[in-house]
């Protein structure tokens, strides 16, 4: 019997796909993989614990995995990379026949989110020369956090940030799991890249979805780089703050505006945005 293994099944992102594979192919054939395996007895399926700095214990955690989704650590740049490559050799040394690597779409260049963007390029890079079948996923930028930020939105009437007029091509975890269910289990979808998000909306765009949606009255207003980069750092530390105003610094840039593959990998059209924020109420 065919399995296929998720990492960081206990997260979000790998959550929504081994659900979304559950309901494809069945429990018995999807394995998640955690660090901490009890965060995700509630899938339903086999859990291994995956823990990417342990090279031994994820080899022996592959045993009898056909398929593989990678999906990129939560460390600092230069962590992932070594993490990455533990993952890799004990997926050849398993016998893992398949590697789908999620990873992100992103400036590789000028901005505090590079890194993040470069390490991912040189995962993908020793995805594509390990000598498995492999299929590449880009992931857009997550809609959510806007929706779940909305109360702390509504406390100052304003979405703030660096993004300018820039279009950012964002997507949803249950979009995106719909697309690595096609990249794990379609063989013609193998070999390539593929940029994974909906249509590009700017934030003035997206401050009217959530004004309609929650009845509210936000406005937009656009800070420079500096500005937002400090607030950010403030709130949530030096990491994950500057990752965020990197982010929104590629989105004024425009390096979140690029042509979608989602609809050649899925074979519909990604929600459209007007459909994804009715369905909230």
């Amino acid at each position: 019997m065919m399995k296929i293994a998720i990492t960081q099944a206990s997260g979000q992102l790998g959550g929504s796909i081994a659900a979304h594979l559950i309901k494809k192919i069945g429990k018995d054939k999807v394995i998640g993989l955690a660090r901490t395996p009890q965060k995700a007895a509630h899938l339903g399926c086999e859990i291994r614990p995956g823990d990417y700095e342990d090279a031994k214990q994820m080899e022996s955690s592959l045993q009898g995995v056909d398929t593989l989704l990678l999906i990129s650590g939560n460390t600092q740049p230069d962590l992932r990379i070594p993490q990455h490559r533990n993952v890799l050799t004990a997926a050849k040394r398993s016998g893992v026949k398949k590697i789908v690597y999620a990873s992100i779409e992103g400036p590789l260049e000028g901005t505090l989110f590079s890194p993040i963007v470069q390490s991912n390029r040189t995962t993908e890079a020793d995805v594509k020369a390990s000598g498995l079948k492999w299929a590449i996923g880009r992931n857009g930028i997550y809609i959510e956090p806007d929706v779940e930020y909305i109360e702390s939105y509504k406390s100052s009437g304003i979405v703030r940030n660096c993004a300018g007029e820039g279009l950012c091509g964002y997507t949803t975890r249950d979009e995106l799991a719909e697309a690595y269910v096609h990249l794990l289990i379609d063989d013609s979808l193998e070999g390539d890249v593929y940029n994974l998000h909906g249509m590009a909306i700017s934030q003035v765009q997206l401050v009217d979805y959530l004004n309609e949606t929650f009845g509210t009255h936000l406005t937009y207003e656009s800070i420079s780089v500096a500005e937002y980069a400090k607030d950010r750092t403030n709130e949530l530390g030096d990491l994950l703050g500057g990752i965020v105003a990197g982010i929104y610094d590629g989105i004024s840039r425009g390096e979140f505006n690029r042509q979608s593959d989602y609809e050649k990998v899925v074979g519909r059209p990604h929600i459209a945005w007007n459909d994804y924020f009715k369905s909230l109420n």
